[in-house]
């Protein structure tokens, strides 16, 4: 763990996943899994593709892309 009182983005996801889990149980992920799936899945997609065509998914891929190249370079500037 990082310094005391302070944690990783990823240590904070795990304890909320787990805090979550602890509450609502597995059958709370299914639930919200078929919801996400039905409400943002293949219908939303779609819907999206036709209003914004194939190059809006290759342009959108392409800045999730550099960031993320961003980001690893900065931490390995970091040390970590």
């Amino acid at each position: 763990m990082a310094e005391k009182g302070k944690m990783t983005v990823g240590e904070a996801g795990r304890k909320g996943g787990r805090s979550t889990a602890k509450r609502y149980g597995p059958e709370f992920y299914e639930s919200i899994g078929k919801k996400g799936g039905l409400i943002g899945g293949p219908r939303g997609g779609l819907a999206t593709k036709e209003k914004y065509g194939h190059e809006f998914y290759e342009s959108i891929g392409h800045k999730g892309g550099q960031k993320v190249k961003q980001l690893i370079q900065e931490a390995k500037r970091r040390g970590f």
